[in-house]
């Protein structure tokens, strides 16, 4: 009897890592070739995204300027961000998307080494707009590429996978940065510029182009396309995702600022706490999505989501005797929001469109991003500013709460999709 409860204990954690082999086995299978080139190219991208989080840092700092011009520097990435993912995502239904991903790529890079240089407040704000124009321009063609390159069946997955190379190459950039940053600002802008020169040439080298096929394709559609701002259902969309994404972006804009000035982490660590993110990601989100897509309504996983990103601002009210161990915890509590609500974001935008209007769809979808990149952070370095961090948090908790109530609201079904 003891002899067979013995090998039943032991046969369990065999079991189990099978489990865990064969959950991972079928979220990743099944993706085509260029799929898979392309999450690699995004990985090495996300590698290099690596100055923007440590940029409110470098100006309080490096540059010993107060956090308001802070906060004009992060939002002026926005303000150029508005007009790259405009251009872009017209560029991409143009040209293609192969074309706009390769010299956005390049000039990004190009000017990022050029702020590596800078010290003047007013250059730098002038670089900060040019860089933002074509890091957000790429943003449209690349969410093009992923549905153009996906196999039949497997956008969501697709997707999910450029999201986990995001993520990762998210975890080790936010983490070589903070270390970086300890030692040399102007080397963190030298890398990120480097990196996305790299990307560039990746591009053109590895991934093929299609844009042949796609031209053909339009040349023969006699229907009519339909633009983003005559879908109504999406423009109430995109009004609660930039509110809902002010709020997300002050995680990676405002808090790294809290936690050097108040409860007093220095930059490595900000970075490996930030870094937690993109490894937490990396592990569950294939195998989670693959397991809880649809089986409730993608609305029902976005209201989720939300709320448990509200519990990650509300964490930093808490008294701060273990700061590191709050931060972490708030880290996790953003995560797994993230991880149950932008997946379903994605997801909605691709359904939303086609391939004769995508590129016009993921724009206004990026352009949620850019507005909000403009709004959150000079806003919400001047609440903290004059008012105080608390009140900045227990604003974003409100808000975060009042957004989810509008998810809950809208229903997906009410108007076709075209």
């Amino acid at each position: 009897m003891l002899d067979c409860i013995m090998v039943n204990f032991a046969a369990q954690p065999k079991q189990m890592f099978k489990k865990i082999f064969d959950a991972y086995k079928s979220s990743f299978s099944g993706l085509s070739r260029e799929t898979w080139v392309l999450s690699l190219v995004i990985l090495i991208n996300r590698c290099g995204f690596m100055a923007v989080p440590f940029m409110g840092l470098y100006v309080t700092q490096a540059l010993h300027r107060p956090e308001s011009d802070a906060g004009i520097i992060i939002s002026l990435f926005g303000f150029g961000a508005i007009g790259g993912a405009a251009v872009g995502g017209k560029l991409t239904d143009v040209f293609g998307f192969r074309p706009v991903q390769i010299m956005a790529s390049l000039m990004g890079g190009a000017f990022f080494l050029c702020f590596a240089f800078v010290t003047h407040f007013t250059s730098l704000c002038v670089l900060a707009v040019v860089i933002s124009f074509f890091s957000e321009a790429f943003r449209p063609a690349n969410y093009s590429a992923i549905a153009a390159y996906a196999a039949k069946g497997t956008e969501t997955r697709s997707y999910s996978l450029n999201r986990l190379a995001t993520n990762i190459g998210w975890a080790v950039g936010v983490s070589m940065g903070g270390i970086i940053a300890s030692f040399n600002y102007q080397l963190l802008f030298m890398v990120d510029g480097g990196i996305s020169v790299l990307v560039s040439f990746a591009i053109l080298w590895l991934l093929p182009s299609i844009n042949e096929r796609l031209k053909k394709a339009k040349a023969q559609f006699v229907g009519r396309v339909r633009k983003p701002w005559q879908d109504a259902l999406f423009i109430k969309f995109l009004c609660l995702s930039t509110i809902f994404i002010t709020c997300f972006f002050l995680m990676f804009r405002v808090v790294p600022v809290f936690y050097k000035e108040v409860w007093h982490l220095n930059e490595a660590l900000i970075g490996f706490i930030l870094g937690i993110n993109g490894i937490v990601i990396a592990v569950l989100e294939m195998v989670m999505i693959n397991k809880i897509e649809n089986k409730k309504s993608p609305i029902f996983y976005i209201v989720l989501g939300v709320i448990i990103i509200s519990f990650s601002f509300g964490v930093l009210m808490l008294p701060k005797s273990i700061p590191l161990v709050l931060a972490v915890a708030s880290i996790l509590f953003f995560t797994f929001g993230e991880m149950f609500s932008l997946p379903f974001f994605n997801t909605f935008v691709v359904k939303r469109s086609n391939e004769f209007n995508r590129g016009l769809y993921a724009a206004g979808y990026t352009l949620s991003w850019s507005v909000a990149q403009v709004i959150g952070p000079t806003s919400g370095f001047y609440i903290a500013e004059r008012f105080g961090y608390n009140v900045l948090w227990m604003a974003i908790v409100a808000l975060l709460l009042l957004c989810a109530y509008g998810f809950s609201l809208l229903n997906l079904k009410d108007e076709p999709m075209q």
